[in-house]
């Protein structure tokens, strides 16, 4: 491919899945500084794996699986240098939601606290889940089976709503 179509080509795909990798970032990073470090991070990886691209995946997978294993090798030189013990941005899914109760916006904080305690990998299970992927694009994306996906995922769901229940007793 030309390197102008190729650099034409990026930056569309990129900016067709740009939400992506943002999701990602909020997930992984607390602070501002480390999440535009981790975007930039990112956005250089996917250019320089372009070019070996397999076009039987679709974009969006292509772009979880590499921005979630940035993410957490990122994650893993950080938490070493700053010894961070809540690497998830308490606001992370904190959307302008009017129609949402008081209970409710309690509920998801608390929600979003409990990921945050979670091991990298379960919690990137459950970012890709809560983004309501099949259990075989996560399958793709996290490099596991998908009955290995069904079975974390049915375990992480059982943890967090045993939480759930002790918060609310």
């Amino acid at each position: 491919m030309m390197p102008d179509l190729k650099s034409e080509k990026f930056l569309t795909v990129l900016q067709a899945h740009k939400g992506i990798i943002y999701k990602v970032a909020h997930a992984y990073c607390k602070d501002a500084e480390d999440r535009n470090d981790l975007v930039q991070e990112i956005m250089i990886q996917l250019w320089k794996s372009f070019e070996n691209y397999n076009e039987q995946f679709r974009y969006s997978t292509w772009i979880y699986q590499i921005a979630l294993n940035v993410a957490i090798s990122f994650y893993r030189k950080e938490s070493r240098r700053q010894h961070i013990a809540n690497p998830i941005c308490e606001g992370i899914l904190n959307y302008a939601d009017n129609t949402a109760t008081e209970e409710t916006e309690e509920s998801i904080s608390i929600l979003h606290r409990f990921i945050a305690e979670l091991k990298e990998l379960d919690k990137a299970l459950m970012l890709l889940y809560l983004e309501e992927k099949s259990y075989k694009e996560i399958a793709g994306i996290i490099g596991i089976s998908e009955t290995n996906v069904a079975t974390k995922i049915g375990r992480i769901k059982f943890i967090l709503k045993q939480k759930f229940l002790n918060v609310k007793q």
